[in-house]
């Protein structure tokens, strides 16, 4: 129920404050729509505070942006180990400086009597937050290394599952709590926008880069008097303004309604679908039903039975595993050890929870194709400097002949073979 909340419920409700508020903030509160510069008031810190900031964050939305847009290039591009580390390095690098940045932003607001005046709750809080959030990253990164490569296969699909409206949480549900706690802090981040200074990152002035050089003059006393006697102020300082909030909510807009578009034409066109897509979705949806229908027999069976088979010996091999599911409904491998007796393991990675290849290489070792883990099947280590810290847990079994009789003690080697190997339903702790 909380991932559910954290993973789906949580994202939707950011993007709909975000849009709606900032539509509201744009509209109703356009002259509020700035980041408040507080320079005049302390302009020595300020510099130390927001330029690591701003260059620090910069390159670290690049690189989570990167990914998202083009999950299959950046694939292709991870595949290169160098390209990894370089990454690594230079995003870790990124965030430390983003880091250093938020804390002398923070102390600044904290300390400095001038700012405290203006400083109100919701700036602390907001600076607290992006601070922690920086340093949730940092620790992610040094925690589960190589999120580069591996982001791209399960948080960047998650991402674009939201997007489509057809939320696929089982992609990061199996991820670590901090990992889980580094999203929800961005939702939480993102809910924030329309309610923070924050929210003047939609009229960043990018203009300014590319305009005509021109002079600047100062206005008069005369036509300052003129200027503050119309209503409302400056006519022409609103319409600039409106067309800048206009334009980011334009672009939030876009966004949003790239998932949405589709299926609002598929609700206005009816159903056009042709009798053979008609029937592919039909076999499609059986497909999904027998699959839960075996899922849950597998359930069943697990519930109900103290022994569940697995394969005759004579049928496990040292160097090709047989898949099977244990009795927590987990992925689990099959082989036959070197002296003859089976030898049955988790297949479930203990690094993100990807499933193992079922082929050992010329050292007794199977791999975690996700994020590059070799685990010894004799002993389930990992090996040194993997992403999996933990070894892959060894399961349970028996062998019990033709008559379902339970064979103890060691087995006649002549019938070895033909004996059936079985996981045995772990003991409940009380």
């Amino acid at each position: 129920m909380f991932d559910t909340f954290l993973l789906v419920g949580m994202p939707y409700a950011a993007l709909v404050i975000l849009v709606v508020g900032t539509v509201f903030r744009f509209t109703s509160q356009r002259f509020s729509v700035s980041s408040l510069s507080s320079q005049m008031l302390e302009g020595r810190k300020l510099p130390l505070g927001s330029v690591p900031w701003h260059l620090g964050i910069a390159v670290v939305l690049l690189g989570h942006l990167l990914p998202f847009l083009s999950p299959a290039l950046w694939q292709a591009l991870t595949s290169n180990a160098t390209f990894v580390a370089a990454v690594e390095t230079v995003g870790l690098g990124a965030a430390v400086l983003s880091a250093l940045g938020l804390g002398v932003l923070l102390a600044r607001r904290l300390t400095d009597a001038r700012l405290q005046g203006v400083t109100t709750l919701v700036d602390i809080a907001v600076l607290g937050l992006l601070l922690a959030q920086v340093v949730l990253g940092i620790v992610v990164a040094l925690v589960l290394p190589y999120g580069a490569a591996w982001s791209a296969g399960t948080v960047m699909p998650y991402l674009w599952s939201l997007i489509a409206l057809a939320p696929e949480p089982g992609l990061v549900s199996d991820m670590p709590a901090i990992m889980k706690l580094h999203l929800g802090g961005a939702w939480l981040i993102a809910a924030l926008v329309p309610l923070s200074r924050l929210v003047h990152g939609f009229v960043v002035p990018v203009e300014y880069l590319f305009r005509a050089p021109q002079k600047v003059i100062w206005s008069s006393v005369r036509r300052a008097e003129h200027l503050a006697a119309l209503p409302g102020g400056d006519p022409g300082e609103g319409r600039r303004h409106l067309l800048k909030g206009a334009a980011g909510v334009a672009v939030a807009l876009f966004l949003m309604g790239a998932g949405v578009l589709d299926k609002v034409l598929r609700f206005l066109r009816g159903d056009d679908m042709s009798t053979k897509d008609k029937e592919a979705l039909a076999e499609h949806r059986l497909q999904r039903l027998e699959q839960t229908a075996a899922q849950r027999t597998l359930e069943l069976e697990r519930m109900r039975k103290e022994l569940i088979p697995v394969a005759k010996l004579g049928e496990l091999s040292a160097k090709q595993g047989k898949y099977f599911i244990d009795y927590e409904m987990r992925p689990a491998l099959a082989f036959r050890g070197d002296d003859g007796m089976p030898v049955l393991i988790s297949a479930k990675c203990t690094h993100l929870g990807c499933t193992v290849g079922s082929t050992t290489d010329d050292q007794g070792r199977i791999l975690c194709p996700c994020h590059i883990s070799y685990f010894d099947v004799k002993t389930g280590m990992p090996n040194a400097g993997a992403p999996a810290k933990d070894p892959l847990p060894h399961l349970q079994w028996v062998l019990r002949d033709g008559t379902g009789k339970v064979v103890s003690g060691k087995p006649d080697r002549k019938i070895l073979d033909q004996l059936e190997v079985c996981i045995e339903r772990p003991e409940v702790k009380s």
